[in-house]
């Protein structure tokens, strides 16, 4: 991995850098990595707010639903504003702004039986966050996520074998 942090790089991830467990190397790992973010709603959303500040280099963000008024207590990444937007647009332009480092990947769509190993194939890390449990695709091979969602809410899987 040939990837060099620049000054304002260093200066952004310096709590990360300084931690023996992470360093420069670990911190550049974090901007190689690639980590699909299934909902983005009031468990995903978080989620991609810590992966995004953590410098996490792609995210690939997944929901078909439009942010309400009703979101708006749970789902912070959401604002007064964003009612009746795209919930995977109004999280990556969030995303965005807290981190110009971090790529964000919008998919306007449900993860299904019939997409997931699609949607899934480019990214290292999967958060499974869907708003209810019956749309849950976690288990222990994502192979099996084709032929057995679990209800199983907020789990994170591996994509790597």
């Amino acid at each position: 991995m040939e990837l060099t942090l620049s000054d304002q790089q260093i200066e952004r991830y310096s709590r990360h850098i300084v931690l023996e467990d992470v360093g420069v190397n670990g911190q550049e790992k974090l901007l190689a990595s690639k980590v699909l973010i299934i909902g983005a709603g009031g468990l995903g959303a978080p989620a991609a707010l810590y992966l995004a500040a953590a410098g996490v280099g792609t995210l690939g963000l997944v929901d078909a639903d439009q942010v309400d008024i009703s979101n708006l207590q749970r789902q912070v990444i959401h604002h007064t504003d964003d009612i009746g937007r795209d919930k995977v647009t109004s999280a990556a332009n969030k995303l965005r702004a807290i981190n110009p480092d971090v790529t964000v990947k919008e998919f306007h769509l449900r993860a299904e039986a019939s997409n997931i190993l699609d949607l899934i194939k480019d990214y290292d890390f999967v958060v499974d966050a869907p708003t209810t449990l019956r749309r849950s695709f976690s288990s222990t091979t994502p192979a099996s996520w084709a032929t057995n969602p679990s209800p199983m809410p907020a789990s994170c899987v591996s994509t790597a074998s």
